[in-house]
C-alpha cells in the first residue's frame, strides 16, 4: 500500500496542526510534565472545543451528529492529538465504545437521547464491565439484574471504570439469567450514575492519581428502554463495544510512543555533571535503537490494520497485536529512561531530572499491561483466535 497521505488526506492533517497550535490551552507546552493531573472543567472545555471544530465523532455518520469521514481521517487525528500532546477527549468512552455500540444495538430512541450529548460533551460515560473476580474473565462477572415490573434492579460491584467519578451514564453488563450458560443470560444496561444506589469510589494508583474507581450499585432501578439489544443477548453487544475499544486506537499510540522515543533520544543527548552523554555508550545506543525498530513494527502493523477496517467497516484482530506490543515497548522504553539517568532516578519532583517526568511515566506504564486488556489474555486471544492455535484448557 502506499503510506503517503492521498492530497486530501494531507490538507486534512494541515488544517488539524493549524488548528492545534492556535487552540491548544494556555501554557500547555509549559504544563506539569507529569501528565495525566488534568482538572475536569478544562477537560470538558476541551473537549467542547474538539467537538465545535469538528473533530470529535470525525468517523460518525453524519445523520448521528458526525463528520461522516473515512476512518484514514480518524488515524489521523488520533495521530496529530499524540504528537501535539494535547489534552486528552474526556469522553473518549462515549465516542470510542458507547456510541458505536448505541448505533449497531441500541434503539432509535437511545440514539437519539445519547448520540448527540455523547459528541457535546453533554453527557460523559464510563465502562462497568470488569468486577473484582471478573476483568479478564467478563463472561464470570456476578452483578446481578432481577426483572421488577417495567424495569431492572441492579446489585453488585463493578472495578476499574475509567472517568466514573465525572460520568453521567455507564454502558455496564450484567447477568440476568443465572441459569443459563456462562455467556448467555447477560443483558447490556445503559445506566444513569446519578441514580439512587450508585456510588463512586476512587482508586488511588501507584502515581498517585486517581484516575480509576469503583463502582457499587445497591438496588439500582434501570427503566427496561435502557437494555441495549435483547435481554440475556448482552454478550454479543458487549464484543461489539470491546471491538470498537481499540479500532484506530493504535496510531494515538504509536505516536504517543513516538514522542516518548524522541524524548528518550533527548535525555540520552544531555550530559551529567561530568560532561557524559547517555549516548556515549554503545549499549545504550543499541538499546534505543531497538525501541525504535519496535516502534515501526508497531507502525506498519497499525497501517495493515487500518487497511482492514477501510475494507470492512470493522476493526481487526490487530488492535490485540498493537495493544500488546505497545503496552509492552512503552515499559521497557520508560524503564529504560530511568537506567540512563542512573542514580537521578531516585529522585523525584523538585531537584529530579525533568522534575520527575520519567519517574511519573514508568510508574504509570506500569498499568498497561493491565487495562484494556491484560497481556495474559491478549497472547491468549491472538493465539487462539489470530493465529488459530489449539485452545490450551
Amino acid at each position: 500500500m502506499d503510506f503517503r497521505d492521498t492530497p486530501e488526506e494531507a490538507s486534512f492533517r494541515a488544517r488539524l496542526r493549524g488548528w492545534l497550535g492556535e487552540n491548544l490551552p494556555a501554557g500547555w507546552a509549559q504544563r506539569d510534565p507529569k501528565a495525566g493531573r488534568s482538572d475536569e472543567a478544562e477537560a470538558r472545555a476541551w473537549s467542547r472545543r474538539l467537538y465545535e471544530a469538528g473533530y470529535a465523532g470525525l468517523t460518525w455518520p453524519k445523520r448521528y451528529g458526525g463528520g461522516g469521514a473515512p476512518y484514514t481521517f480518524q488515524a489521523i487525528l488520533l495521530e496529530e492529538l499524540a504528537r501535539a500532546e494535547a489534552p486528552d477527549h474526556v469522553n473518549i468512552i462515549g465516542l470510542g465504545m458507547a456510541g458505536p455500540t448505541i448505533m449497531a444495538h441500541g434503539s432509535e430512541a437511545q440514539k437519539a437521547r445519547h448520540l448527540e450529548p455523547i459528541l457535546s460533551t453533554e453527557q460523559i460515560f464510563c465502562q462497568g464491565f470488569s468486577e473484582p473476580g471478573a476483568g479478564s474473565d467478563l463472561a464470570a462477572l456476578r452483578t446481578r439484574a432481577v426483572r421488577d415490573g417495567d424495569g431492572f434492579v441492579l446489585d453488585g460491584q463493578k472495578v476499574w471504570s475509567s472517568f466514573a467519578h465525572i460520568a453521567d451514564w455507564c454502558i455496564l453488563l450484567a447477568r440476568t439469567n443465572p441459569e443459563a450458560a456462562r455467556h448467555r443470560g447477560l443483558t447490556f444496561f445503559l445506566v444513569d450514575m446519578h441514580a439512587p444506589g450508585v456510588e463512586v469510589r476512587p482508586l488511588r494508583q501507584l502515581t498517585g492519581d486517581p484516575e480509576f474507581n469503583e463502582i457499587f450499585l445497591t438496588g439500582v432501578r434501570v427503566p427496561a428502554e435502557q437494555v441495549v439489544g435483547e435481554v440475556d443477548g448482552g454478550w454479543a453487544v458487549a464484543m461489539t463495544t470491546l471491538l470498537h475499544e481499540r479500532g484506530t486506537l493504535g496510531f494515538a499510540l504509536t505516536a504517543r510512543l513516538e514522542v516518548l522515543l524522541r524524548k528518550l533520544v533527548a535525555l540520552a543527548r544531555t550530559p551529567d555533571g561530568s560532561g557524559r552523554r547517555p549516548a556515549d555508550d554503545p549499549l545504550a545506543r543499541d538499546r534505543i535503537a531497538r525501541q525504535w525498530v519496535e516502534l515501526q513494527g508497531l507502525r506498519f502493523t497499525n497501517y495493515r490494520a487500518l487497511t482492514g477496517l477501510v475494507r470492512t467497516g470493522a476493526p481487526g484482530p490487530e488492535g490485540s497485536v498493537a495493544k500488546l506490543h505497545w503496552s509492552e515497548s512503552n515499559q521497557r522504553l520508560t524503564k529504560l529512561a530511568l537506567e540512563l539517568l542512573g542514580p537521578e532516578a531516585q529522585l523525584d519532583g523538585d531537584g529530579a531530572v525533568w522534575n520527575g517526568y520519567w519517574q511519573y511515566q514508568q510508574l504509570r506504564s506500569r498499568g498497561n499491561t493491565i487495562e484494556a486488556g491484560t497481556s495474559e489474555v491478549l497472547r491468549n486471544i491472538i493465539a487462539e483466535r489470530v493465529v488459530g492455535l489449539p485452545r490450551s484448557r
